[in-house]
């Protein structure tokens, strides 16, 4: 997020509390930056995310920060609202999916499901895809000017982009069914995108419906968190737009 005159954020030994705050949620979402392995873990970074956004609450209310906000910081953060608001779409269209093949396996439409369950999944990766390369595209824009802002909006494009990947699925097509033809066993696939087409490529419709089950509960969580972020930084937005008109 741009700085007024090319400053940077700099503080004291004996810093402010708020900033102190702010310092350990960052710190803490940075020290658990490694690869989330299911949709359940993603909880915990995505809560982190909103506790690091709500201590900005409090930076805002320092003079010295409000000194530093510019109208390229509302800038900024519309374009991660864009962003965590596009990514809260396509993970409401992925429980969607599971949903309508999940109802369709019930009604022992399974093939009719499977079809429109793929050729929806086709169309959702390659939106993912698309948002993928604008959060990567908004990551390599980053200011070289080290700032508490730009921080935590580094720390919130890795969080998206590190979702988004999940839902994308980590393994090619071919290096699955390669795993699957070898053992035969869809426990050996980690990702649960990726363990959906394995249970159907596999024709294990029982599995297939429990383990929907069990995605759709993460996924609502999932879904939940990112609301919530994202009212947050809503919150902020306005905040800083009455510091720049006071």
């Amino acid at each position: 997020m741009a700085l007024q005159h090319g400053r940077s954020l700099s503080f004291p030994s004996s810093s402010h509390p708020a900033v102190s705050q702010f310092d350990d949620n960052l710190s803490r979402l940075r020290s658990s930056e490694a690869t989330c392995s299911s949709l359940s873990s993603f909880n915990g970074k995505i809560n982190g995310l909103r506790n690091l956004y709500e201590s900005i609450d409090d930076l805002l209310l320092l003079s010295h920060i409000q000194q530093i906000v510019s109208e390229e910081c509302v800038d900024d953060y519309i374009k991660l609202l864009d962003a965590c608001s596009s990514v809260k779409d396509l993970i409401s269209l992925a429980k969607q999916d599971l949903r309508d093949l999940l109802s369709a396996v019930r009604r022992k439409d399974v093939q009719g499901g499977v079809n429109a369950y793929l050729a929806s999944r086709k169309k959702s990766k390659k939106m993912i895809q698309k948002s993928l390369k604008n959060l990567r595209h908004s990551a390599s824009a980053t200011s070289e000017n080290a700032s508490m802002l730009k921080d935590a909006e580094s720390v919130a494009i890795s969080m998206l982009e590190s979702l988004l990947s999940y839902v994308l699925g980590h393994e090619s097509k071919r290096s699955l069914l390669s795993k699957l033809m070898h053992s035969k066993k869809v426990s050996d696939v980690e990702n649960e995108f990726n363990k959906v087409e394995s249970f159907l490529q596999l024709n294990k419709e029982n599995e297939l419906v429990n383990h929907i089950k069990e995605m759709d509960s993460d996924i609502q969580v999932v879904e939940e968190d990112l609301e919530a972020i994202f009212r947050q930084l809503i919150k902020i937005r306005v905040s800083l737009l009455n510091i720049l008109n006071n």
